[in-house]
């Protein structure tokens, strides 16, 4: 763990502390365990935002995906009878594919990451809305599904199965991300992609991949999600949440340049942002205030951000000063003894 995700753990206990001092509602088991739940459910589509941004790039379209794959996944089920075992991998595929294309552009054609997922955001949302006659897709009355129910949106001795899944797909990530070649070379393309493409790293397959995890990541809390309200207006459902996804992971210590981040930052960034939520509710301050949080939370963590990267800048110019100055004398010394000789 490293200072950034220790010093947001340490800001994550204050909060908490101030939050049950403030209404002690806080500490009760069943806002806990929604509190657990709503943090599963946001930090897998956290953590495959924070893989784009660890490239340099960024990915606004999750929100607009969520609504779609969420209203094809409840179609499947309820209304074309498909076994849910048939159409979950049928929309994690999906999801991949999406993210294939997303990457293939960016790489093949030389887009702006920007440009692309900004028209996706667009066409997926529309397609949602098209694709449900601008109505709202759910599960008709009666219809149960057990064993899904349990898998998606059940509980495991109170611990709610979202967060389980996080934490499984957290250490799959870290492995990912921090213990293989595939993440070293990751972090290489965000700091350099240039450097990183001379010294023979094949960049474009690395970001694409990048886009692909996203992808996948996103049609399986696209399902989470769909499970969790059990109903889906496509014109609303999952809007802004590529702000949610975007302000965990900056809060985590991933800068927008890329070539920065860890997933343990990224876990800490969506229990901080829930946290706060959290304080909203219970403090009776107005929902509309959610995107001024947002906005304010994103906002501080670039300039947390920045001003880090400049403290650093500082102290490498120091010691590569100090080291110079230290060499000075013994290079000074040495065409005295060669005349000596």
């Amino acid at each position: 763990m490293i200072k950034k995700d220790l010093g947001l753990l340490l800001l994550i206990v204050v909060v908490g502390i101030v939050v049950a001092i403030i209404n002690p509602r806080f500490l009760l088991p069943i806002n806990l365990a929604n509190t657990a739940n709503l943090i599963g459910l946001f930090g897998i589509l956290s953590m495959g935002q924070a893989f784009v941004i660890i490239t340099g790039g960024i990915e606004l379209s999750v929100g607009s995906l969520v609504a779609l794959l969420g209203v094809l996944f409840v179609d499947f089920v309820a209304v074309q009878y498909m076994p849910w075992a048939l159409a979950l991998p049928l929309i994690l595929l999906l999801g991949a594919v999406i993210g294939a294309v997303h990457g293939w552009l960016i790489t093949r054609l030389k887009l702006q990451p920007f440009v692309v997922t900004l028209c996706g955001l667009l066409i997926y949302r529309g397609a949602a809305r098209f694709y449900t006659a601008d109505g709202t897709a759910g599960f008709a009355f009666g219809q149960s599904f057990p064993e899904l129910e349990f898998l998606t949106a059940g509980r495991f001795y109170g611990i709610p199965i979202t967060f389980i899944a996080l934490v499984i797909i957290g250490v799959a990530m870290w492995l990912v991300l921090h213990r293989s070649v595939f993440g070293r070379y990751l972090y290489a393309v965000g700091k350099n992609e240039e450097a990183a493409r001379y010294s023979g790293i094949r960049t474009d397959r690395l970001v694409m991949t990048a886009y692909i995890i996203c992808g996948l990541l996103t049609a399986l809390s696209a399902i989470y999600f769909a499970m969790y309200t059990r109903s889906i207006s496509p014109a609303s459902h999952g809007q802004f949440y590529e702000l949610y996804a975007i302000a965990a992971a900056v809060l985590g210590g991933f800068s927008l340049r890329g070539g920065e981040g860890s997933i343990v930052g990224v876990v800490l960034g969506t229990v901080l942002l829930q946290e706060l939520q959290n304080l909203v509710n219970l403090l009776g301050i107005p929902s509309s205030l959610n995107f001024a949080v947002m906005g304010g939370v994103i906002l501080i963590g670039v300039l947390i951000d920045q001003q880090w990267h400049s403290i650093r800048a500082k102290r490498r110019l120091v010691s590569a000063a100090r080291q110079a100055e230290s060499r000075l004398p013994s290079e000074a010394s040495l065409p005295i003894a060669a005349n000596r000789d």
